[in-house]
């Protein structure tokens, strides 16, 4: 007999913003329907006016909202296979947000089946849609008769005032969006958490929902502990949720099409002295000045010294700071300026090189944010443990310099942007873990740019294939 769990809310798989034809893969066609789940005079059913855009012929804001959606659903339609209409119960809702920082939208399965006929794996869970595509009927509404396979909402605020205030979404179809938020690459994210692209195991606690995993739990691997999610005990899995770009997902299909999608060369930055300091870590390179290269630059590491503490690099740098940083890497605290302007007078004090040291916890860290053509020095952001780590191995004072710290900014040619050694693509495990992010996305290393990270990213295509994205590989792995 099969086994249901019902999911009382859409596993929240949210898309934070901080601001063709299917090579290698057989032909596809499966059918997506939309239930319209708003009210008279919202979300789809809003009468303003609007005038098309971007290929979007709609004359009111509802109907662009709904050819958005039922575009999105002929992107995965074409590209998956399934004998069964797989129907999504969407709505627009006001969703958390302030000025600068939105949940643009969120999906998931309603119901998730194991044991079902025509499982592939027993005792594992499945997404609704994909599970039905396998038993080849519509299991959610035999469940329960009406029940949709995926509960998806979207930010019926975004871009009014106190929510990402100017920044709406772009309703037209041709990727064109002239710096608003693409709709439809939202949509296509939100779709493919619904359809798969997560686990149900509680990530918090590590608890599987009645002892058994998912289908998405037997793929993701932790190098650290050396097993799969499926093999761990719950205590593991809380372990590996945050152990940071260490769980990778193990399918054939990604990890094949990986080099034709990532980049090579992961940023690393390497400690050569002092011995108990030695080893590489993890380092979130600047998005300006010159990528890292290989071999890389490797210099004495110096901080810059303000007050008797690790220094801001706010202001330009005094001459005892200039002449300890000159020709070497300089070392400086997050906070109060930007990062360009830190680098940049660390740049104009004579270093060739800078790290900056996050001011609060957390790992991995994210890359060096802001844009400035000036800047030609190598830089790169650490965690704030490992910060801590720098700084009681320098022994600094305001007449103690020689530190003795001495390491390498460069670029590991063996591995792809976003994989681990092996060439197995990372997914998402920061410290501290991402509600409703953590696991259920690729790692934001990954580079180029991937669907399913974390964040949205600008450059993102309408393609779910190679060599754009790894989403349909990872389906092909899973099931679909």
């Amino acid at each position: 007999m099969a086994r249901t769990e019902w999911l009382r809310t859409a596993r929240r798989a949210a898309l934070g913003l901080l601001l063709a034809s299917s090579a290698g893969f057989a032909a596809a066609a499966a059918t997506i329907s939309i239930v319209n789940a708003d009210g008279p005079g919202e979300g789809f059913n809003d009468p303003t006016p609007v005038a098309p855009v971007g290929g979007n012929p709609g004359l009111t804001l509802g109907q662009q909202r709904l050819n958005a959606f039922a575009y999105a659903a002929s992107v995965w339609g074409a590209s998956l296979d399934s004998s069964v209409n797989i129907t999504v119960r969407a709505n627009f809702d006001p969703l958390t947000c302030t000025a600068t920082s939105a949940v643009l939208g969120s999906a998931g399965p309603t119901t998730i089946f194991a044991d079902f006929p025509g499982a592939p794996v027993a005792g594992t869970w499945y997404h609704a849609s994909l599970a039905s595509k396998l038993a080849q009927a519509d299991l959610s509404d035999a469940f329960m008769p009406g029940t949709p396979m995926i509960a998806a909402r979207f930010n019926s605020n975004l871009g009014n005032a106190g929510c990402l205030t100017g920044s709406g979404f772009y309703l037209g179809l041709d990727n064109n969006t002239g710096g608003r938020i693409n709709l439809v690459v939202v949509l296509l994210h939100e779709f493919g958490h619904g359809l798969g692209f997560s686990t149900v195991t509680n990530s918090a606690t590590g608890a599987q929902i009645s002892g058994l995993p998912s289908i998405y739990d037997r793929f993701a691997y932790d190098n650290t502990l050396g097993k799969l999610w499926s093999d761990m005990t719950d205590a593991e899995r809380v372990f590996s949720a945050i152990n940071p770009r260490q769980l990778a997902w193990t399918g054939a299909n990604v990890t094949a099409a990986a080099p034709a999608v990532l980049t090579p060369g992961t940023p690393e930055l390497v400690v050569n002295a002092p011995s108990g300091l030695a080893g590489t870590y993890l380092i979130g390179a600047a998005v300006f000045g010159p990528p890292f290269t290989t071999p890389g630059l490797n210099r004495q590491v110096m901080p810059v010294v303000e007050g008797g503490n690790l220094g801001l690099a706010c202001t330009p740098l005094d001459a005892v700071n200039a002449a300890a940083v000159k020709n070497r890497i300089a070392f400086v605290i997050r906070g109060t300026c930007a990062f360009t302007v830190k680098v940049k007078n660390a740049q104009n004090a004579g270093a060739v090189g800078v790290l900056v040291m996050d001011n609060v916890a957390g790992s991995a860290p994210p890359s060096l944010g802001g844009a400035d053509a000036t800047i030609t020095i190598p830089s790169g952001r650490i965690s704030f443990d490992d910060g801590v780590k720098f700084i009681g191995a320098m022994n600094f004072t305001p007449g103690n310099r020689s530190t003795g710290v001495v390491a390498r900014l460069a670029l590991n040619p063996t591995r792809l942007a976003g994989a681990d050694a092996a060439g197995r693509v990372l997914l998402y495990t920061p410290n501290p873990r991402q509600p409703g992010s953590s696991v259920s996305h690729w790692d934001d290393s990954a580079t180029r740019n991937l669907l399913m990270e974390p964040a949205i990213n600008a450059d993102l295509t309408q393609f779910v294939f190679p060599p754009y994205d790894l989403t349909l590989p990872m389906f092909k792995d899973i099931g679909w």
